[in-house]
């Protein structure tokens, strides 16, 4: 682990040690490493190169004329890219 020193004015030290008392920290290294793993995380979404997951969630009204073959169709039509699928009634 390596070790460096920041100066920051006392309004912004201020601002920070409220934030780290509302979010739980141990100490200000925790909260600064993980503002900084928050930003690299952000950075990375930025890339178009990068790869993505995501969930997609959603209700319906499963008695609607065809909805559920229509959502099996497109499902089929993008295998490559749909892993799962879960049918949950609520």
């Amino acid at each position: 682990m390596q070790r460096f020193t920041i100066s920051i004015d006392d309004e912004i030290a201020q601002a920070f040690d409220a934030l780290i008392e509302k979010r739980g920290y141990v100490n200000r290294s925790e909260a600064f490493r993980d503002l900084i793993r928050k930003e690299i995380a952000s950075r990375a979404l930025d890339d178009p190169e990068g790869q993505c997951v995501a969930i997609v969630s959603y209700l319906f009204d499963h008695h609607k004329l065809d909805l559920s073959k229509r959502m099996t169709d497109i499902q089929h039509e993008h295998t490559g890219l749909v892993i799962s699928s879960l049918h949950v009634h609520v």
